[in-house]
């Protein structure tokens, strides 16, 4: 079983092999705040795990092993995420630092009992995918909310996004998944939108933040 400092590392891993197969040692070490020379004790570590592929001065490279011990793990985070806020009511702000600690438990039955009660759930509260016990993911292509046309109907499906502050920010705006929105006008200068949805009507939303929005085209 992988220790929690490995399976922080392996989660790390997939995140930035997600943006970039080839990962550095300098942005793994960014990415978890710890110096060079502590990342590259791990991963030689998890290169004799078979999880990693690496040379010295040459890009680290996840292994079909190391995709899966670390997608085990993101599984493990987003059901408990979805399992704190559908059962126990927590707001989607409030998830993940629990979700952290709850995520290196080693029991297996724990979270699959856990999947059953939630109605075996595809995505977590900020909509990104759960993957199956084999490390599977589903690909949704989801479109980006600055990328639609003035005048489209979207709904929306999933966050690139899920920093406290960026939910927070939602939360004040009524935005949530499944939220059905309108664009009613984009700046040219800016490409802010002006949009609508539910009861909240001509609501300005930056670029940077409907940059972060992905939904789906209704009409």
């Amino acid at each position: 079983m992988p220790s929690q400092a490995t399976e922080n590392y392996l989660k790390a891993l997939y995140y930035l092999y997600s943006k970039n197969p080839e990962i550095s040692l300098t942005e793994l070490g960014q990415r978890l705040e710890v110096s060079k020379p502590t990342v590259n004790e791990m991963i030689k570590r998890l290169e004799k795990q078979g999880w990693v592929t690496y040379e010295r001065y040459k890009p680290i490279s996840l292994t079909e092993e190391g995709k899966k011990a670390a997608a085990l793990v993101i599984r493990k985070h987003r059901l408990s995420e979805m399992f704190l806020s559908e059962i126990m009511g927590f707001g989607w702000e409030e998830v993940h630092q629990i979700a952290e600690q709850i995520e290196h438990l080693k029991s297996d039955i724990f979270f699959d009992r856990m999947n059953e009660m939630l109605g075996f759930p595809t995505s977590d509260p900020h909509g990104s995918p759960i993957p199956d016990r084999e490390g599977n993911f589903i690909v949704n292509n989801y479109k980006i909310l600055s990328q639609i046309a003035e005048g489209k109907t979207v709904e929306l499906k999933a966050l690139r996004s899920s920093d406290k502050e960026f939910l927070m920010y939602l939360n004040k705006k009524e935005i949530r998944l499944g939220s059905v929105i309108t664009v009613n006008n984009i700046e040219k200068f800016d490409k802010s939108m002006t949009v609508s949805y539910g009861k909240q009507t001509n609501v300005i939303l930056s670029q940077p933040v409907a940059a972060k929005l992905l939904v789906d085209l209704i009409s």
